[in-house]
């Protein structure tokens, strides 16, 4: 008889995942669901055989995949223990997908709304299961890089698509995990961390005056690892005043010693772009101009107790112009913004008779200058870089929080129970109390059930406090956001496939929304007294390798759909900017198969349904409310992929439809890039 594949595996432990404080999502009690974007799960990604059994025997005759060990910054469990799931996005998916940004890769995450205001991840507003993009945490590496000024910032990230090794999406609230600005989910972005020595360059370009390039290098040695990478993009735009330039600088370092391992890194950003209606359709002239500064350092011991320290500290730079030329007669002048926040935070970890216990503590400080975000200052101070132009206002403000969580694990059953207290000067100075549960159990080695219950709050940005022109206006008494969300759901994994279905219910209280009564009123800021959230998510990956043997044409396939219903209390009819503009329906199909040799082909098919609508503007005037129309996108790569070396063809769009993501701002039609990448190692 054929010894079963399935069943036949080398004993595994995956590296990459073990004793790595950034990996911060796959270290608390949250189980790996590695597919969303492709069919790559743990069973899939490069692993050495190290297992105590694999010395006495090269194989054994069953996989378990509950003794994968996924540790990090918290609690380590192994997948087995996991109590929640978190969404993978791998190197493999990152490297076969047609995209050329972060943000168009989130696009094909089921439960992630990207709303794109242009291409290759120039500006886009970035939500989770119906939330809006101010409501989601970034990390990278561990380290919060949100922006208190604006969510529409949050994906200003300093790293590009070639320094990624994972992209982790925690879907639901997680503040007593990542914090107050974790309210309905949370994206960590993990680098490479190569231990070869060597260097890569990649080029690529495209229509409409498409280029992008970039280098990076590696030296290691013993314990001690050395990064950097630089990179430039820029693009003439696919309509007008739709041209950006963007450069960006990321090092990063690693130490791993016996007591200790230490990573630091730090990065740059800067991009300027034609922001042609971004922010109101009555002004298509807009231009941005954005800079990000990024240090963190870290660490992790070893022994009984492990201390995960962090400390981090990144600076934004906006200047906003409403007319990028031929301004008005009543324009006075750009917006100007500086944002400062530094912070620092310690857990540590440690394992008893009755389970594992986690505590921590955070300090964080957020503070802005500008000449519209704030309360006006005594003296104002010169804006750097930006001539005879000042700061007249300003904010700070700082939170203490303090986490405590303790998981209990059966040999069936996980219990993970949990709660942060939060200060914020912001508001009252007194504590409140976010606590949360999260339970698993295994029916089979194979199928597991799982449902959780967490809390959250979230400050409002300074723009939704200050933020005031002549189409929009904040509100400086507006009150936090709160939420409370129940899910249930079951997985099944196996080496061939892995499926997952959930439901979940979230209610929101005070939910923060830029609104308007009438058609010339301004937009301006309120809290819902209260929304709800309602929604469904399910998929199924499939690796063809596992069913036919790595001959087989067929490589991967995934299918994936997500469904939201929210529900608002009954009060004055208003229009809704961001709260009630939701991604009702996604579906989302991706196959990835071999043509010919080294030769791959892989597909991405979109289509989506937006609740809500937008004022359509004709010769700058607003003429009609419009629904959201459904789309479809179909997107192909092709890349031949050698030794030391790759070549890809992309095609976006292929279809060569319309559609909208966000307002009066259509996005791009067909769009063909072609590109190459040659790597070089030392020795």
């Amino acid at each position: 008889m054929k010894e079963n594949k399935l069943t036949t595996r080398h004993a595994a432990r995956w590296k990459q995942f073990n004793h790595k404080s950034y990996a911060v999502f796959c270290s608390l009690k949250k189980e790996v669901n590695i597919g969303v974007l492709a069919v790559t799960t743990l069973a899939f990604a490069n692993i050495d055989c190290v297992s105590a059994q694999s010395e006495t025997s090269k194989q054994i005759k069953e996989y378990k995949l509950d003794e994968v060990e996924v540790t990090g910054s918290r609690v380590p469990l192994t997948l087995g223990e996991a109590a929640r799931i978190v969404t993978v996005l791998s190197r493999e998916d990152i490297q076969a997908a047609a995209v050329q940004s972060i943000n168009d890769l989130l696009e094909y995450a089921a439960g992630v709304d990207v709303r794109q205001r242009g291409d290759l991840g120039i500006q886009s507003d970035i939500s989770i299961r119906g939330g809006t993009f101010d409501q989601i945490t970034i990390l990278l590496n561990g380290a919060n890089i949100n922006s208190p000024q604006t969510g529409h910032n949050t994906a200003d990230f300093p790293v590009d698509m070639n320094d990624i090794e994972r992209i982790e999406i925690l879907e639901g609230p997680a503040a007593r995990v990542y914090g107050t600005s974790a309210f309905t989910g949370a994206i960590n972005i993990v680098t490479r961390s190569d231990k070869q020595s060597h260097a890569a360059i990649n080029l690529s370009t495209g229509q409409y005056g498409l280029f992008n390039g970039g280098v990076r290098g590696n030296y290691s040695k013993g314990k001690l690892s050395n990064q950097l990478s630089t990179g430039y993009s820029r693009s003439d735009g696919y309509i007008a005043n739709s041209d950006f330039s963007a450069s960006r600088a990321f090092y990063q370092g690693e130490y791993s010693g016996e007591e200790v391992n230490v990573r630091w890194q730090t990065g740059i950003s800067d991009k300027g772009y034609g922001a042609n209606t971004f922010y109101s359709a009555a002004y298509p002239n807009q231009y941005e101009h954005m800079r990000k500064y990024f240090v963190s350092v870290q660490a992790e011991t070893k022994g009984k107790l492990h201390f995960t320290p962090i400390i981090y500290w990144n600076r934004g730079h906006d200047r906003f112009e409403l007319f990028r030329d031929n301004p008005a007669s009543w324009y006075t002048g750009h917006n100007y913004h500086q944002t400062d926040v530094y912070g620092t935070n310690l857990n540590a970890y440690f394992n008893s008779v009755i389970g594992k216990t986690a505590f921590g503590t955070e300090f964080r400080n957020e503070g802005v200058l500008s000449n519209v975000l704030g309360k006006l200052m005594d003296e104002p101070i010169k804006v750097p870089g930006e001539g005879n132009h000042y700061f007249t206002k300003k904010d700070n403000r700082t939170s203490i929080s303090y986490y405590l969580e303790h998981d209990v694990l059966l040999p069936r059953f996980t219990l993970s129970v949990g709660l942060m207290a939060t200060m914020n000067t912001g508001l009252d100075n007194k504590f409140r109390y976010y606590p949360g549960v999260d339970a698993s159990y295994r029916l089979t080695d194979k199928v597991k059930f799982y449902t959780s219950w967490n809390m959250a709050l979230r400050m409002p940005t300074f723009t939704d406090l200050y933020y005031e022109s002549k189409t929009n206006q904040g509100n400086p008494n507006l009150k936090p956001e709160e939420t409370q969300a129940f899910e249930v759901g079951s997985k099944y994994s196996s080496p061939v496939l892995q499926a997952s279905v959930c439901g979940y219910y979230r209610k929101g209280k005070n939910m923060i929304d830029w609104v308007k009564y009438s058609a010339e009123d301004k937009w301006h800021t309120v809290n819902h007294t209260k929304l709800d959230n309602m929604g469904i998510e399910a998929s199924a990956n499939l690796n063809f390798y596992e069913l036919f043997g790595n001959t087989s044409y067929l490589k991967k396939a995934t299918i994936s759909y997500s469904y939201i219903n929210q529900t608002k209390e009954i009060g004055e009819v208003y229009k809704s900017n961001y709260a009630l503009d939701y991604l009702k329906h996604k579906f989302v199909v991706r196959l990835d198969h071999r043509i010919w040799q080294k030769l791959d082909a892989s597909w991405a098919f979109r289509w989506q349904s937006r609740e809500g609508s937008y004022t359509k503007y004709v010769d700058l005037k607003p003429t009609a409310e419009i629904p959201y129309p459904s789309f479809c996108l179909l997107d192909l790569k092709l890349s031949w992929n050698a030794k030391n070396y790759s070549l890809f063809a992309e095609a976006n769009n292929l279809l060569n439809r319309e559609y909208y993501d966000l307002g009066n701002i259509p996005q791009p039609r067909f769009w063909g890039k072609v590109g190459v990448s040659y790597r070089i190692n030392f020795r």
